[in-house]
């Protein structure tokens, strides 16, 4: 999507990963059968950034993957904030959790395995932020779950709103994943509850406030 020369140059002028993320991002790549889905330096600076900026004390993230996006998150939390992380697949517990001890936020993360279309309704809490990066065709149905749980002025950070592309394409009608995402992105867009901006960075990431 964007110059590879300029991404490396982004790179090179901004803050680096700590050492603990650089450990999780490498044990990852090493690890894990699909790597890519880690956020990385440049998205978890950003969404370090964000929450240490809303100064958020709630946050759901829907997708946990590894730990390395929720570590980044609880950045911006106060001691008494809580960070409510779900993952569906019961082979990544171990390596987030080990991750989150390092962090020394064990204590502010309230893991939850399992479907978050069944768990998001058990939460009553509400959301100063919501970071959404699970499966790509339930992004709709998660928005609607999450909508009432958001206070008036909250963000939904939703990645991978590009989907390497394929938003400009006539998809596969079997590619669920691809009319997922492009059925979120055009709903969001004509939501006049929110107001909404695509970031150009990886591969999309919509920051989107409720007003």
């Amino acid at each position: 999507m964007i110059d590879p020369k300029l991404e490396k140059y982004a790179e090179e002028h901004s803050s680096k990963e700590s050492d603990l993320l650089y450990r999780l991002n490498r044990e990852t790549h090493l690890k894990m059968i699909h790597p890519r889905m880690l956020s990385g330096a440049m998205q978890g600076k950003l969404l370090e950034m964000l929450s240490c900026m809303i100064q958020a004390k709630n946050i759901l993230e829907i997708g946990t993957y590894t730990g390395y996006s929720a570590i980044c998150l609880a950045k911006g939390l106060p001691a008494d904030g809580v960070l409510h992380t779900i993952e569906m697949n019961p082979e990544l517990e171990s390596i987030a959790k080990k991750y989150f001890a390092e962090a020394e936020i064990e204590h502010q993360v309230n893991y939850h395995l399992g479907n978050a279309l069944e768990i998001i309704p058990q939460i009553n809490e509400a959301f100063d932020l919501v970071f959404l990066d699970a499966d790509k065709e339930n992004y709709l149905n998660y928005y609607h779950l999450i909508f009432d749980k958001i206070r008036p002025g909250g963000y939904i950070l939703a990645d991978n709103v590009f989907w390497s592309g394929k938003v400009l394409t006539t998809p596969d009608p079997h590619d669920k994943e691809a009319l997922g995402i492009i059925e979120f992105n055009e709903y969001i867009q004509q939501d006049d509850r929110v107001e909404n901006v695509i970031l150009p960075l990886r591969d999309g990431l919509s920051l989107i406030r409720k007003k």
